[in-house]
């Protein structure tokens, strides 16, 4: 490659440059990628072979689509170094899934690889908003996870102070905001609710601090949740996206001056939506799964990697680069309930439309004969709860049963709880769905 792919701290020109230019460097990075993916992981070389396609079939971006995909599966089957591209000693770090459903997934950086993360996560926090000055309180895990560390070097790059708390200590989290003065939150927003939680047991009233931007990402959330966390820390909520196979932390980010869906940085993930069933790549604006390519890693590239979320691509607004509409689910997520697709954001979105209700809720998939059940848990607000009696709360119960049925179209049991019965995250993702199935 020609092009130094390492971002600054300052806006770069390819961020508004004209979108023949930024294709031509797209071009460019992309024949670099599958040639070094071809030429040093055996993987890629038999699926390219068996595909009856080379890295020099490449010669508009348009011929991607011929390349096979790559799937987390692949990752796993090649456990723990055999999608690397550079021998070992030119490894400087790993990191990895937890691997709670099988071998984890291993991904790894070359020194050049964790600049470009680094520069790539400080133009990110730089479009949400951030900068030199700023104090980020940062509560995404350390260790294999790429959170924390991702989080943690792009701050650095863009000249902000950073305080590495990762998860978990809620009680001392909310006294060190406070205590500190952190001006950025960044999270999960499952645990940013938990620490409002803890805030207004402490009496701590957030929206008289110094916080004035959330950025949360990590998993799945709705507009009606952003607004909760807006209202409850008096903040700009912003959408971070990222996932470890591709980098980690960074991919797209929600741009402050817009706030209209994440830029996705395109100089360094190509991306493409396809229909999950066929594969087929769709065009602009139609849902289906989202699928990257990175253009600038060493260690481990990636080609056409099935992401497994489920989002749009739309036109850029703040910068040339197209936007990811919010991801409204994923693949592996859905549930299928009696013959009806269900996600959880979609359940999320109603329940948030009662003011009565916390946004703390666990959906339960159980049995009853040969058919799946699914119950809904949700937490009354601690207002709210003093005042409803038995006849009201069947009665919200009855309301959100019904409401369930008509937008999605399944029968759920729904179970309004006391405040604080529903457990919480304490270290990061919320359990949202637990099978109880045998």
């Amino acid at each position: 490659m020609n092009t130094d792919p390492r971002p600054g701290t300052a806006s770069e020109p390819i961020e508004t440059a004209g979108r023949d230019e930024l294709a031509a460097v797209q071009l460019e990075r992309l024949r670099w990628t599958l040639e070094h993916a071809y030429r040093n992981v055996a993987h890629y070389r038999e699926s390219f072979d068996e595909a009856g396609v080379r890295p020099e079939d490449l010669r508009s971006l348009s011929d991607l689509a011929r390349f096979p995909f790559t799937a987390k599966e692949d990752l796993r089957r090649n456990y723990p170094w055999g999608m690397f591209a550079v021998p070992m000693r030119e490894v400087v770090r790993v990191h990895a899934s937890s691997g709670t459903t099988g071998r984890p997934t291993v991904v790894g950086y070359t020194q050049r690889d964790i600049d470009t993360w680094a520069g790539i996560m400080a133009r990110g926090l730089r479009a949400a908003g951030a900068g030199p000055g700023d104090i980020i309180h940062n509560t995404h895990g350390y260790g294999l996870f790429t959170g924390g560390l991702g989080v943690h070097y792009g701050a650095e790059r863009l000249g902000a102070t950073v305080i590495p708390i990762s998860g978990g200590q809620t009680e001392r989290q909310v006294q060190l905001i406070r205590d500190f003065g952190a001006t950025v939150l960044i999270g999960t927003p499952s645990y940013v609710l938990t620490l409002a939680d803890e805030m207004e047991r402490q009496g701590f009233d957030a929206r008289s601090s110094a916080l004035r931007l959330c950025i949360c990402g990590a998993e799945p959330w709705t507009v009606a949740l952003r607004q909760e966390i807006e209202k409850r820390l008096g903040v700009d909520a912003l959408d971070l996206f990222g996932l470890s196979e591709v980098i980690g932390p960074g991919v797209a980010i929600e741009c402050l001056d817009t706030r209209d869906g994440l830029t996705v940085w395109e100089d360094h993930f190509y991306p493409e939506i396809i229909d999950p069933a066929t594969g087929k790549v769709l065009p602009d604006g139609e849902l289906g799964e989202l699928v990257f390519t990175s253009l600038t890693k060493e260690a481990m590239p990636v080609v056409r990697y099935r992401t497994r979320d489920l989002t749009r691509l739309l036109a850029g607004t703040a910068r040339t680069m197209r936007r990811m509409a919010k991801v409204v689910g994923r693949t592996d997520d859905m549930l299928i309930i009696r013959g009806v697709n269900v996600f959880p954001t979609q359940i999320e979105e109603l329940l948030l439309r009662h003011a009565s209700l916390a946004p703390h809720y666990q959906l339960r998939l159980s049995r009853e004969g040969r058919l799946d059940r699914l119950d809904v848990h949700v937490e009354l607000r601690p207002e709210a709860a003093a005042g409803l009696g038995r006849i009201e709360r069947e009665d919200l119960e009855a309301q959100i049963r019904h409401e369930i049925k008509s937008y999605i179209g399944v029968s759920v049991g729904v179970h309004v709880q006391e405040p604080d019965t529903i457990e919480r995250t304490l270290v990061g993702k919320a359990k949202r769905i637990v099978d109880e199935r045998a």
